[in-house]
């Protein structure tokens, strides 16, 4: 699935959990060294979307939320249909975003890795992406205890 990746100009319906089970999968390795990793997946109607663009979303935030637990810890997925939308959220156990950054972690070229490890794009890339489905990414943190970031995408009406 992931080799195939297009860059298409047209939405197509899809199943957000087929695009999840996929990032998943590359990560496996990853996750099996010591995380334990809790999937919630309701069965939600297809989404119209750009599927490619969106796996890119759950490629950041999971590779976020793991290494901000340091692949140790609990990684918990879930999708579900909140009122006329399709809710993915990505919570980990890790240090949670400190008070002092949270309003710049969306940021262009803002990182809180070391140089080399990170470009300061992810997250913004992400933002992009989820303004392009018109949705919206909140997240809430907790120092100490992790971090939930939450994707709204609507269906369209």
């Amino acid at each position: 699935s992931f080799s195939r990746i297009g860059n298409s100009n047209e939405k197509t319906l899809t199943n957000l959990r087929d695009g999840m089970e996929t990032v998943l999968t590359l990560y496996q390795n990853k996750i099996n060294q010591g995380t334990e990793l809790i999937c919630q997946f309701d069965e939600i109607p297809a989404l119209l979307c750009w599927p490619d663009e969106l796996v890119q979303v759950w490629v950041n935030l999971i590779h976020n939320a793991l290494q901000a637990m340091n692949y140790q810890g609990r990684l918990t997925i879930s999708i579900q249909k909140i009122e006329n939308a399709a809710v993915v959220s990505v919570s980990d156990t890790g240090a949670g975003i400190p008070e002092a950054i949270r309003s710049k972690i969306f940021d262009v070229f803002f990182t809180t890795k070391p140089v080399g490890e990170g470009s300061g794009l992810g997250l913004d890339i992400v933002k992009r992406i989820i303004n392009k489905h018109r949705g919206t990414i909140s997240f809430e943190s907790e120092t100490g205890k992790g971090t939930t970031f939450v994707v709204s995408l609507p269906y369209e009406v």
